[in-house]
């Protein structure tokens, strides 16, 4: 992790950017909060390298809305945003869009601390572990059953148990189990680890 590196807090709730700023700066971070995704663009131009840790629902301009600027204009900083669990199908789109995790709330304090670091490490340039990742990977998807992948393509593109239940004509139980092996053999603790898995290797629906 650069000493150089600043992790940005975009959150329109003032209790969450102050705890989020506490614990990134007590895991020794940088750290600097905007209260909306318009005032971190108006700052852009005077902000060194780092990382954007956002809500991906705020008024003004949201989480994604956010990224798609950022990407528009040319931007590279890798982007995490949280969200909560309803929120899940926009973090996916978001992830779609460019951005590097999501966060499901309510995280525990590791999980950010982690997401921030490979985030970090990786926007240093880690382009061959990113292959070897992407190989692995994709191993791990050759060994997923007919079901288990379309399960999986599910999940990916942002539906709920029971939307894939209905697509495949079967219970939201039977999807729930589906989901769990997929989750064990892909070796993914989250389901947004699990969806930024299947995004690298190319698995979009």
């Amino acid at each position: 992790m650069s000493d150089k590196a600043i992790v940005y807090v975009i959150d329109d709730d003032e209790a969450v950017r102050e705890s989020l700023t506490f614990l990134l700066e007590t895991a020794d971070f940088t750290v600097e909060a905007f209260d909306s995704a318009t005032s971190f663009l108006e700052q852009l131009p005077n902000l060194g390298p780092g990382c954007v840790v956002t809500d991906v629902r705020m008024p003004e301009m949201s989480g994604l809305e956010l990224v798609k600027r950022l990407r528009e204009i040319g931007v590279t900083l890798p982007v995490i945003v949280i969200t909560g669990h309803g929120d899940v199908p926009l973090a996916v789109e978001a992830m779609k869009a460019g951005v590097i995790d999501f966060i499901e709330k309510p995280f525990d304090n590791e999980t950010i601390l982690s997401a921030l670091r490979s985030a970090l490490a990786e926007d240093g340039g880690a382009g061959d572990g990113r292959d070897a990742e992407r190989m692995a990977l994709a191993q791990r998807i050759v060994a997923l059953s007919t079901r288990e992948r379309q399960v999986l393509g599910g999940l990916v593109a942002g539906h709920a148990n029971k939307v894939i239940a209905n697509q495949l004509g079967i219970s939201p139980r039977t999807v729930e189990v589906y989901r769990a092996n997929v989750m064990t053999k892909m070796q993914a603790s989250s389901l947004s680890e699990l969806v930024r898995m299947a995004l690298l290797v190319g698995v979009d629906r």
